[in-house]
């Protein structure tokens, strides 16, 4: 009788979780990790971690099922065998991720379903803890639930989907230490999406295939998305790529987003992970979205079973394709070339704004349609560089330092560098942002030179081989053209201002004896002066030219404090 009392309170009590995860409502911060807090307490098969802090100040946690019951043996183990890492509430009024994996706990685990044959799964509960703390109802103007949700911003009110690189978070520092101890073979970013109305509950975002290695792109591309559209489409959950439109609306087309490592999933993708962000569909009710987002998961876990071995052989190539790499593409466009693909849209028109009486964009989801629309999915890399051996970085600038130890970079301190021949970066020109772009004005079409210089180095300054794990990732920051450098992000600005001047009045005598000693800046003066009009009516213009070409131009001006070299 106690035996069967007992079994009948397990149905019930998972019955309970259950429904209470998959209705409209979202649990709070302090409510969800109270959950996970009980659930690790109450099953040996579910750890939980605190991770370190977040700038709210409250602490991120890591849950890990099928671990080894042991902090450090657990990671070990994550590191070692084949591991997903599921990433919730980066934007907190985007909880799907949230329910559902409370949701997969409850059905696989409660429910008494065995874990040692899964992968080691982690989880973090939620990671923009600020957003979640900053609960509200109507933040999200255009979402179908839950009754109650986080805010996007961080306590900071940064988007903590940008900032994967510039690390301007306590947060990214703690996913920093998380991702490095698990190094997933999977990542999965949960979100909901904005944009177009359309049939699907939920689109996905994968890694452009280009940029990826090519036996874990195969992997990728050719055996788990098409598994994972085939199981949702028997789990009445059809999926295609995001939604991300050339024009106005679908049926101009769809583009495939280009993940930058600024993303968290072009972060996990540039570390060679297989790597995803969900997004569910903002108005789709919020249950059925977390249906849609469990189902991923769930298919994510199970295709990541039955190929394990194919997975780890993969990494493997891709990270000997990676030690192998002489040259680093960059600056990805997408191409012209175009394909096709069956979609599930919504017929619309332009009827006349009853709000402002111009046209507006209207969906009538009782006009369902399915037809095939342009795919834009073909990358090409615009540019390469040569990677070096090495890099040496100035012990003075702490705050790249910082980011790259927080990376797991190996780096070793200079205590008496011989002087010898070494590249020195310097900036030519830039373009920058007129508006801040997530707290920073971005840098692009940065023209760089390197320059061939005789020269030692001072105690404490760094030195970064080349030839080691994550190779990408230091290229990919250190090489001040690339598209999410440290330099892109304002990190040398310091060293593209200048610290001296002159005063025109006196620099006018100075500049005439200058051109008098030097018959070939002369020349080159005079010949500025008839071949640009506007130069030839500026007269500071022209004073600049001579002083920029002579002794008093200060000799560190746009240089930046780092060098590459090569192992002779």
């Amino acid at each position: 009788m106690k035996i069967i009392l007992t079994l009948q309170l397990c149905v019930f009590l998972l019955f309970t979780l259950h429904s209470q995860y998959d209705g409209n409502t979202s649990p709070s911060y302090p409510d969800l990790i109270k959950i996970y807090i009980d659930l690790a307490e109450k099953n040996t098969e579910i750890e939980l971690y605190n991770m370190g802090q977040s700038d709210f100040g409250l602490p991120i946690y890591l849950c890990i099922i099928n671990g080894a019951q042991d902090s450090i043996k657990s990671f070990d183990k994550a590191r070692e065998s084949t591991t997903l890492l599921i990433n919730n509430a980066i934007h907190p009024g985007e909880p799907d991720g949230v329910n559902a994996c409370l949701i997969w706990i409850n059905d696989w685990i409660l429910a008494g379903k065995k874990t040692k044959n899964l992968p080691v799964i982690g989880i973090i509960p939620a990671y923009n803890v600020g957003g979640m703390m900053n609960r509200s109802s109507s933040s999200r103007a255009n979402q179908d639930g839950p009754e109650e949700y986080g805010f996007r911003g961080n306590t900071q009110n940064l988007d903590l989907n940008r900032d994967f690189i510039k690390m301007d978070s306590r947060n990214m520092f703690t996913f920093a230490k998380i991702y490095h101890g698990l190094d997933p073979d999977v990542f999965i970013d949960t979100h909901v999406s904005n944009g177009a109305d359309y049939q699907y509950t939920l689109t996905y975002i994968a890694s452009i295939r280009e940029r990826m290695g090519p036996e874990l792109g195969t992997l990728m591309h050719e055996d788990m998305i098409p598994y994972l559209k085939k199981r949702g489409e028997k789990g009445n959950f059809d999926m295609v790529p995001y939604v991300n439109l050339k024009g106005a609306t679908p049926e101009t087309g769809l583009t495939v987003f280009n993940d930058l490592p600024r993303y968290a999933m072009g972060y996990a993708s540039l570390l060679n992970a297989i790597s995803f962000t969900i997004e569910t569909h903002m108005l789709k009710p919020f249950s059925q979205r977390v249906q849609s987002t469990l189902l991923f998961i769930e298919e994510s876990i199970n295709w990541m079973k039955i190929n394990s071995g194919k997975i780890e052989i993969a990494r493997e190539k891709t990270s000997e394709w990676e030690r192998k790499m002489e040259y680093y593409p960059f600056q990805y466009k997408l191409q012209a070339k175009r394909d096709s693909i069956l979609f599930k849209g919504y017929e619309f028109s332009n009827p006349i704004s009853e709000v402002t009486g111009l046209t507006r964009l209207k969906y009538h989801q009782d006009k369902p349609y399915e037809k095939f629309i342009p795919l834009y999915k073909t990358y090409a890399a615009m540019d390469s560089l040569f990677i070096p051996d090495y890099y040496i970085v100035g012990g003075e600038c702490s705050t790249v330092l910082k980011r790259l130890k927080s990376n797991n970079v190996e780096m070793s301190l200079l205590d008496n560098f011989d002087a010898r021949i070494i590249g020195r970066y310097r900036i030519n020109s830039f373009k920058s942002n007129k508006k801040p772009y997530e707290g920073h004005f971005l840098h692009s079409d940065i023209d760089v030179e390197i320059s061939l210089i005789h020269r030692g180095f001072k105690k404490g300054d760094v030195l970064i081989s080349s030839h080691q794990k994550n190779k990408r990732f230091i290229v990919s920051v250190l090489e001040p053209g690339t598209p999410d450098s440290y330099f892109t992000w304002n990190m040398f600005d310091s060293y593209v201002q200048q610290k001296e001047h002159f005063s025109s009045y006196v620099f006018e005598d100075k500049a005439k004896e200058i051109l008098e000693s030097n018959e070939l800046l002369r020349a080159d003066f005079e010949e500025k002066k008839k071949s640009d009009s506007e130069f030839a009516e500026s007269a500071y213009a022209q004073l600049y030219f001579i002083y920029k070409r002579s002794k008093y131009y200060e000799p560190s001006h746009n240089y930046l404090p780092i060098h590459s070299g090569m192992y002779e």
